[in-house]
């Protein structure tokens, strides 16, 4: 029996989607691997100044960052660079990057991530108890789904 490969449409209104702090992380997952057959995850990020995440590789995903407001900097391959509302950046798997929020403001940040899966490890990290994060726990979360920091 083949695999059903059909996906359906669907309409998600601003205030939908999965709401989860991922260790300070505040994201909306918008659309997830179940609703578009394994082919995309696209999550909003809105998140305060200081909130980044440290220098990491992903061996499965590719990242595109569309920054809707406020001001973030991501270093990739040794160079820094700042993304403003309207920029745009793609991170392709294997190359090591980090990013943070920077500024006065929060960035909203819209991020699709190809193939889906990811957001998987998303629901394990937003289910670490509160407080400073046990790193054993959420590097072996991240490795489980080939995210590996430096």
């Amino acid at each position: 029996m083949e695999k059903d490969t059909t996906t359906a449409s669907k309409i998600i209104k601003a205030s939908e989607g999965l709401n989860q702090n991922i260790l300070g992380d505040i994201q909306t997952v918008k659309l997830s691997g179940s609703d578009t057959n394994g082919k995309i995850t696209i999550v909003e990020n809105h998140n305060p100044p200081g909130v980044g995440i440290p220098m990491h590789v992903h061996a499965n995903e590719d990242e595109i960052f569309r920054i809707l407001e406020g001001e973030m900097e991501f270093t990739v391959e040794g160079s820094t660079s700042l993304l403003r509302a309207g920029d745009t950046i793609f991170l392709p798997r294997q190359v090591p990057h980090s990013f943070k929020v920077v500024g006065e403001k929060h960035a909203r940040a819209i991020i699709t991530i190809v193939p889906s899966g990811i957001e998987e490890m998303f629901v394990a990290l937003s289910q670490l108890p509160a407080g400073p994060p046990d790193m054993g726990k959420v590097l072996e979360i991240c490795g489980r789904f080939g995210i590996t920091f430096l």
